[in-house]
């Protein structure tokens, strides 16, 4: 067997092995984001409960709103119902919360969120959806879902609150960047 042959060899054994190694920890809990919706790392899943502050994960329930954005690419295709990818946010509104979605940006109990101002188009010009509320107050099962890191990630001011329903675990972070 020639030198090339063996490190051949060696590179497609060790790619197995981390390709195996890497299954292993998603399937006990790891999570990769890469998006800019929450800090860009590696996280892991949690029994902790849904609550204001938790970084969540969650399937888009299966609305008009979310089809248009997997169309548009500003969510990938996955494991969800309707084909959707999951997603990860932040929790920063839940029961009780009184939200107001305004040109401004959103409001939780009447302070402006900070990177929640609303773009009305996307990099293609296309105008981007907007839930409108000047004042709703979130029900027992409601959640808006938001980043607070970016000011362009697609989030609960374009799509308005989720049922808790559609959140699979909270994730904490491991290692973020």
């Amino acid at each position: 067997m020639s030198r090339f042959q063996r490190l051949t060899k060696y590179v497609a054994i060790a790619g197995g092995a981390a390709l195996l190694l890497a299954g292993a920890a998603y399937l006990a809990g790891a999570k990769v984001n890469t998006t800019k919706s929450i800090p860009v790392g590696l996280y892991w899943k949690s029994n902790a409960p849904v609550e204001k502050g938790a970084y969540v994960m969650f399937c888009p329930p299966q609305v008009g709103v979310f089809s248009d954005a997997k169309e548009r690419g500003y969510i990938a295709g996955g494991f969800c119902p309707g084909d959707y990818g999951y997603m990860m946010k932040r929790v920063l509104a839940a029961k009780g919360d009184e939200v107001a979605i305004t040109d401004s940006g959103v409001r939780v109990n009447g302070e402006l969120l900070p990177h929640s101002a609303l773009i009305k188009a996307d990099p293609s010009g296309r105008p981007l959806p907007r839930y409108q509320s000047d004042s709703y107050t979130l029900g027992t099962t409601e959640v808006l879902l938001m980043s607070d890191v970016s000011d362009t990630s697609f989030d609960g001011r374009y799509f308005g609150p989720v049922n808790r329903s559609q959140i699979i675990t909270v994730i904490r972070p491991v290692l973020t960047w």
